[in-house]
């Protein structure tokens, strides 16, 4: 039977009142529907302050049903950076100097990689790691001696390779014999670990390793067998000259490693770098947990803790991804002029990026610093 006019009317109108009613509450409620963060994070060997943090990450991302961070162990910079290029890791740690000649595209990087900086983290310390008693006291001592240079494709060989090379000590191949020695290295490939195991079983002369302080893996070498570290300070001017301004000296305190003097050494910046096609709300969102986590994983290592607002944003010449640089403009540490080494210019919103994070927090634990107004 057909419904009388005013009844189909009354119809009607409870259909379109349930519309519009319903369609404020629909739309509230997706604005706080996230997509899962799922990142995979290259790191570094086992034992070193890479391998450390980024597990960290991932074992504290656990705790969050949106959020899921696959750490990979992996030989640290230079294959962090190739990766990250190539799209096998999402995120990865890296020296600073490694990631500059990545976007320039100079060797060992064939050509310009789209490598863009999610935060300074801290700076890294190289290790120069020989037995307490032995007679070497600088770089140049170590003609003739056998030297692990760190892990194949890792930003230590870079380090150890100029090094050496600036002391005047070519390499020579394992196995090489008499006066070949005596004006140069025979230098092994070993991650920290092995390193380590090699100089305590006497199987090299000495190692490099370019790590936070502390490295866990040197830590526990220095608890068995009493090792030394040889001042490297000297050495800073001249890798600024050839490589670049990102090399200071640094110390490495007494107390550090059980029984170790302290020494002076050559700093860099340590980066957490993704692929310049990462999602903006991706980056975001990895730059916003890195301060959310500070305080946890510093409980895990205590590098953690040189995260800084102030200073993460000094990356050039790696550009700053403009995910990131919308959680340091939502922060409100966007300055007018130089912070650390970077600009102002790099928290400017990029071209056509107005996009909102999926979850506006507030960071945790950061502070304003000196002469930035509140929000």
């Amino acid at each position: 039977m057909a419904r009388p006019p005013f009844q189909r009317l009354s119809t009607a109108a409870g259909l379109l009142l349930t519309a519009v009613v319903a369609a404020p509450l629909l739309t509230w409620s997706q604005t706080w529907v996230s997509d899962p963060l799922r990142l995979s994070v290259g790191t570094g060997g086992e034992g070193g302050v890479y391998h450390a943090y980024g597990s960290g990450l991932a074992r504290i991302a656990t705790a969050r049903p949106d959020t899921e961070i696959t750490a990979l162990t992996t030989a640290a910079s230079v294959e962090n950076n190739r990766r990250v290029a190539s799209g096998s890791l999402d995120a990865a740690f890296t020296l600073a100097d490694v990631a500059a000649l990545a976007v320039a595209g100079d060797p060992p990087f064939g050509e310009p990689l789209p490598i863009t900086a999610i935060a300074r983290l801290y700076d890294n310390h190289t290790h120069l790691v020989v037995r307490a008693d032995s007679p070497y006291e600088e770089v140049a001592d170590l003609a003739g001696a056998t030297v692990s240079v760190g892990a194949r494709g890792s930003g230590t060989e870079m380090m150890a390779d100029r090094l050496l090379d600036l002391a005047g000590l070519r390499p020579e191949p394992a196995g090489s014999a008499g006066p070949l020695r005596e004006g140069g290295t025979v230098r092994l490939r070993l991650g920290i670990g092995a390193s380590a195991r090699a100089l305590e079983n006497g199987e090299v002369d000495a190692f490099f390793w370019s790590g936070g302080l502390p490295t866990q893996a040197v830590a526990d070498l220095a608890e068995r067998t009493p090792v030394r570290l040889l001042d490297l300070a000297g050495h800073v001017p001249a890798l600024v000259a050839g490589y670049g301004e990102y090399f200071s000296e640094r110390p490495v305190p007494a107390g550090t490693y059980p029984g170790v003097p302290s020494v002076r050494t050559v700093g860099v910046p340590s980066l957490l770098v993704a692929d310049a096609s990462m999602p903006d709300d991706s980056a975001e969102d990895l730059t916003r947990l890195l301060f959310e986590w500070r305080d946890q994983l510093a409980r895990i290592h205590p590098v953690a803790l040189h995260l800084d607002t102030r200073s993460a944003i000094a990356t050039l010449p790696i550009p700053l991804h403009p995910g990131a640089a919308a959680y340091y403009r939502e922060v409100k540490y966007a300055y007018d002029g130089p912070v650390g080494g970077g600009t102002a210019d790099a928290l400017r919103p990029a071209g056509g990026s107005s996009r909102r994070s999926r979850a506006a927090r507030p960071a945790a634990g950061t502070g304003a610093p000196p002469g930035v107004p509140a929000a």
